[in-house]
């Protein structure tokens, strides 16, 4: 079994360790800063020998330089961003594999957001690592990306089991329901979670990670039925 383990960091941030106990392999994903993630690897007696980021912004790769020296770990990440990540020594792009002991994820390519943002998905461990790709009730800005390559993405993550842990990177359930609520006021599944996440932000709770079952059932822009329906709910979003 893996154990996943969320570390909150900067404002709204979530950096995840992945630690394998047959192995004894540990894995961090998107790290923005280092040392809350070398202190919570420590405090566990974990030893970090890997970092798989997902796409270039600092706020996912800010933290490589300071761990790989503190831990001499192998850092993996997209092959179309090698250039703005200069920490890198492996470069996949999709269908490619990483490890984590016997634990197989498989890379998937979803740009968008950024022009070569990938995702990190372990089918046989339910698991999902997606960045800045998929939130809850939300998803990424289109930064580098099209519309089209969003709608395409959320289409991909969507045909995954509906039990499919999802992992993002940052605590923007709140404002994603509340502004999904919006758009879809009459989705019963929709009141009622948001409903669940103002209570669990009101005692300080995290809400991530989510499942492709919830989004399914609650996302708005995984729910989209055109690429012109997302154009135009992500439009509204960011102007909200």
């Amino acid at each position: 079994m893996l154990e996943v383990v969320r570390i909150p960091v900067l404002s709204d941030n979530y950096v995840w360790l992945m630690h394998d106990a047959a192995s004894g392999e540990t894995v961090v994903i998107d790290p923005a800063v280092a040392d809350p993630v070398l202190a919570a690897a420590a405090e566990r007696g974990w030893t970090i020998g890997q970092i798989w980021n997902t796409h270039w912004h600092g706020d996912h790769v800010g933290g490589n330089a300071a761990i790989k020296a503190a831990t001499g770990c192998t850092i993996t990440g997209p092959a179309a961003e090698a250039a703005k990540i200069g920490t890198l020594d492996r470069t996949v792009g999709e269908g490619d594999t990483v490890r984590i002991g016997t634990h197989v994820a498989t890379v998937m390519e979803v740009p968008a957001h950024t022009a070569g943002h990938i995702a990190y998905h372990l089918a046989d461990d339910a698991i999902v690592f997606v960045g800045d790709t998929l939130f809850a009730m939300g998803c990424g800005r289109l930064f580098e990306g099209t519309a089209a390559q969003m709608f395409a993405n959320l289409g991909r993550l969507g045909a995954l089991p509906e039990d499919t842990a999802v992992y993002c990177a940052h605590e923007y359930t709140l404002s994603n329901g509340r502004f999904a609520l919006g758009v879809e006021p009459d989705n019963d599944a929709l009141t009622v979670r948001v409903a669940e996440v103002e209570a669990a932000r009101a005692r300080g709770e995290a809400t991530v990670p989510t499942t492709i079952g919830q989004e399914r059932a609650t996302n708005i822009f995984m729910r989209a039925r055109s690429v012109e329906e997302l154009a135009q709910r992500r439009a509204a979003k960011d102007a909200a």
